[in-house]
């Protein structure tokens, strides 16, 4: 994927960085994490990596520009980013828990087959969808119950 990068920026007429590389790797090596700006930041700094955090800031909107990260809203009042798939330009669906945060990606046969009706019923070429699932985790509705069972 670094080769790819580099080709990309030559391309664009963008410098090839080693922060921009490493800010790749950080996503590389997340396993699926979505991450914000200052987690990717912060993961720098623990690197000994020197970097403005402006710098990550742009670097991170510039990857999503090329297309190596995919830009997310889950209403938190910040953008977190997950790799994008550049060989599979298809959406995804996330599961998020109101407790923890935690996200959870889910790719759902149902929720393609709707996709695609929708796309039938309005004539719509559907390129990309942004759909999430609110709800609690197995992990926080566990500690639910056990806080209701100390409570009683």
């Amino acid at each position: 994927m670094y080769e790819e990068l580099r080709n990309e920026l030559k391309k664009r007429k963008y410098r090839i960085t080693a922060q921009r590389e490493m800010i790749l790797k950080i996503f590389l090596e997340s396993r699926g994490r979505h991450l914000g700006v200052e987690e990717v930041y912060r993961e720098l700094l623990n690197r000994n990596v020197r970097i403005s955090k402006a710098t990550v800031y742009r670097s991170v909107e510039l990857l999503v520009e090329l297309g190596f990260l995919r830009k997310l809203n889950f209403g938190e009042g910040l953008y977190r980013y997950e790799l994008a798939d550049r060989s599979n330009r298809e959406s995804h669906q996330h599961v998020i828990c109101q407790k923890c945060g935690r996200i959870v990606e889910i790719n759902s046969e149902q929720v393609n087959k709707i996709i695609s009706d929708i796309s039938k019923k309005t004539g719509y070429a559907i390129k990309w969808h942004d759909l999430k699932f609110y709800g609690i985790c197995p992990e926080c509705r566990e500690k639910e119950k056990e806080e209701e069972k100390r409570s009683k």
